[in-house]
């Protein structure tokens, strides 16, 4: 992992940060290499043929999104109502955006400055990290996870299409807004002389579809990370792993990126996709146990037993002893038990068949009563004086 780290940075100061999905999924793949470097290399190529359909759909989504506003109109104004409409009463009048360039934004850059690019850049690399550890530890966790991304990029996606949106820093350039917005997601790079990472993302800027604001992807996607961790970490956490969706909203909101609406609609479609796929995975389940059946007869040793009939039970003799009882374990004898002799209901005999008054009769030998023996079969006193 040391190699692999110090290899990181070389590639980080000197061709930039890896915000590409081929660059980034070879650092990452270089990364589960070193971490399990004692695997054989069939082991290694496992991650290729299930994180190479990842890729190339990632891919296809960063093309075709620079795309989306080829068909209509980009929407501003809406936008720049409806941040007014919120928070207008706070901020003068304004959107936020403004209110906050006009409190923080300064010449020089400041510390927030360079947290606001740190947060701005883990959009790049957030979702895509917690894939590959979820990966490492469990590939069902892993599939749940890329169903609910997928779901989730394809949703922004037919949105970008449908309802191109503007964002601040556009909107100013077009003179929608009455004061300069500006664009500074990535000024906070140079106060660490880290200008090849800032060029990156600039050129990743200015390649992508400058009118897919809505909804924010960037707040969307930190939110989902947390949503789905969030039931397997304890509640004194819940606290410092919601903090990141809000560190990203300050960051898209104050660098001109995104109004605010972008981020709640953002929101509203993560919670849209947790449902809907819990739900279809729910569906799922019970159809495939439905096509499964009922399991057949004998073959579920899980379920309770049902007792056998109370009563002697008659069968073909074993092989080494007298007949077998083959329909389950032993029961108890109903009814009191006769402390004078065997263990036996009171009222039965020795060839057990019960006495029609219901009180004990004595036990008489087989020469007494010229019972017959036979094989599994007696005839009771009672029974010959009924003939």
């Amino acid at each position: 992992m040391a190699v692999w780290i110090a290899a990181f940075v070389a590639g980080w100061l000197l061709i930039g940060l890896p915000t590409d999905p081929l660059y980034a999924f070879f650092w990452l793949w270089a990364a589960t290499v070193a971490w399990r470097i004692h695997l054989p290399w069939r082991q290694h190529l496992v991650f290729v043929r299930d994180w190479l359909p990842v890729v190339i759909l990632l891919a296809i989504y960063n093309v075709s999104r620079g795309f989306a506003d080829d068909y209509f109109d980009p929407h501003v104004t809406e936008l720049i109502h409806a941040d007014e409409w919120m928070f207008g009463w706070a901020t003068g009048g304004v959107v936020p955006t403004i209110w906050l360039q006009q409190h923080l934004y300064h010449p020089d850059v400041r510390w927030y400055d360079v947290l606001a690019s740190f947060v701005y850049f883990s959009h790049f690399v957030a979702a895509l990290a917690a894939a590959v550890v979820l990966w490492l530890k469990s590939r069902p966790r892993w599939a749940a996870f890329m169903r609910r991304w997928f779901a989730l990029s394809l949703a922004g996606l037919i949105t970008y299409f449908v309802y191109p949106a503007a964002p601040p820093w556009w909107a100013s350039v077009e003179g929608f807004l009455p004061v300069e917005v500006a664009r500074i997601s990535n000024r906070g790079w140079q106060e660490f002389g880290l200008h090849g990472a800032g060029n990156t993302l600039n050129v990743l800027q200015l390649a992508s579809n400058p009118v897919a604001a809505m909804p924010s992807l960037h707040t969307a996607f930190a939110l989902f990370v947390v949503l789905f961790f969030l039931p397997s970490v304890k509640r004194r956490w819940w606290p410092l792993l919601l903090a990141y969706p809000l560190a990203m909203t300050f960051t898209l909101v104050y660098t001109g990126e995104h109004y605010v609406i972008d981020v709640l609609v953002g929101w509203a479609y993560v919670v849209g996709v947790f449902l809907l796929v819990g739900a279809g995975e729910r569906w799922w389940a019970a159809r495939r146990a439905r096509m499964a059946g009922p399991a057949a007869p004998g073959s579920d040793p899980g379920g309770p037993h049902t007792p056998p009939p109370i009563g002697p039970t008659t069968g073909p003799a074993g092989p080494t002893g007298p007949p077998t009882d083959p329909g389950g374990p032993d029961e108890p004898p109903a009814g009191p038990v006769d402390p004078t002799g065997p263990s036996r209901p009171v009222g039965t005999t020795d060839t057990g068949t019960t006495d029609p008054a219901g009180t004990p009769r004595p036990r008489q030998a087989p020469e007494q009563d010229g019972a017959r023996v036979g094989t599994g079969n007696r005839t009771t006193e009672a029974g010959q004086r009924s003939r």
